[in-house]
């Protein structure tokens, strides 16, 4: 084996190591919450030392940031593959964004839980602020983007495209905490079915009632 195949081969070693290192914090702080999680725990769950914990992150906090940051990550590329697939008309858009939230969580309850709880804990809310909140915006923004292409392209005149756009992410940002706090509610469709019944009384000929 040449060199650069030996480099090749210790750097993919290196990033399923840390990969490992995250799934298993996401792991414990769903499990456990945030204080409970130190890197001597952690380093315990997947088998190895405190070491090889701190060499690829570290500190704790530096964990943390790369914990948001691949949740992040994943959020991106769902949206990705389905908000801004090619193709959507506005509605559509608006109805996938919606349920993205929707997939995401019942698809990786542990993610959001995690998630949440950064948000709402004084020793990692900042930290979330500043990597999540960029991101949340903008996803905002496009969610108010795609609802005024509604209200233009349907004629619909007076709508409070700026008071719609916040209401939607209360219900979504609602919706994963009620979720992470009443896990029973996973399968909920509550936050699909009370998006659709909003938007049909502000869009009623863009997003009929068939639409389910």
């Amino acid at each position: 084996m040449t060199k650069a195949g030996k480099t090749d081969r210790r750097h993919l070693r290196g990033q399923a190591s840390a990969q490992r290192i995250i799934d298993t914090t996401i792991r414990l702080i769903a499990e456990e919450g945030i204080a409970s999680v130190t890197m001597q725990r952690i380093a315990d769950h997947i088998g190895s030392s405190n070491a090889l914990v701190v060499f690829h992150f570290g500190t704790k906090e530096k964990l943390f940031r790369a914990v948001l940051e691949y949740l992040n990550d994943q959020f991106a590329r769902l949206w990705q593959e389905t908000v801004l697939l090619p193709g959507l008309t506005a509605p559509e858009r608006i109805v996938a964004a919606i349920d993205c939230a929707r997939h995401f969580r019942r698809q990786h309850p542990d993610w959001v839980a995690v998630w949440v709880l950064f948000s709402s804990d004084r020793q990692t809310v900042q930290l979330d602020r500043m990597i999540s909140l960029p991101s949340d915006r903008e996803y905002l923004a496009q969610t108010r983007d795609f609802l005024a292409e509604v209200a233009r392209e349907g004629g619909y005149e007076g709508v409070d495209i700026e008071t719609l756009a916040e209401g939607l992410n209360y219900l979504v940002q609602g919706a994963w905490y009620w979720d992470t706090f009443n896990p029973d509610a996973i399968r909920s469709d509550a936050l699909h079915k009370t998006a659709m019944a909003l938007l049909r009384q502000v869009f009623p000929r863009s997003f009929p009632a068939a639409d389910g």
